[in-house]
């Protein structure tokens, strides 16, 4: 699993670009002792001033989100059932990889928001 120092002084293991519609919203990030999701400064400021908040849980607001497991708005966006089965079976991922998970089935799923994997 590649590594991201983040300047931060934590690193993270996977990121990925949250979109509201097309706008990018925000960065999701895996860390060893979590995860962090955190608002652009320009969608909560300056290229969009009335900003539509990804989840009512989570308001936009500059301080990031913090959190030990996925954040409950991003894991029900994950399949389950027939179609998460099978998508743990082609891309060889565990039930608990929940983060793999969400960057294998999300990048367009029902709904406005979609999550794009970022290197």
């Amino acid at each position: 699993m590649r590594v991201i120092d983040t300047g931060s002084g934590r690193q993270a293991m996977r990121r990925a670009a949250v979109y509201m519609g097309n706008n990018l919203a925000g960065i999701l990030e895996e860390r060893g002792d979590g995860f962090t999701f955190t608002y652009t400064q320009e969608y909560r400021t300056q290229q969009y001033p009335d900003a539509i908040p990804i989840s009512k849980t989570m308001p936009v607001r500059e301080a990031p989100y913090f959190q030990g497991k996925l954040f409950p708005f991003f894991d029900n966006l994950i399949p389950d059932g027939t179609l998460l089965a099978t998508t743990m079976k082609v891309w060889r991922l565990k039930k608990s990889d929940r983060m793999g998970l969400l960057l294998a089935c999300c990048e367009d799923c029902c709904g406005a928001v979609s999550i794009m994997r970022l290197k």
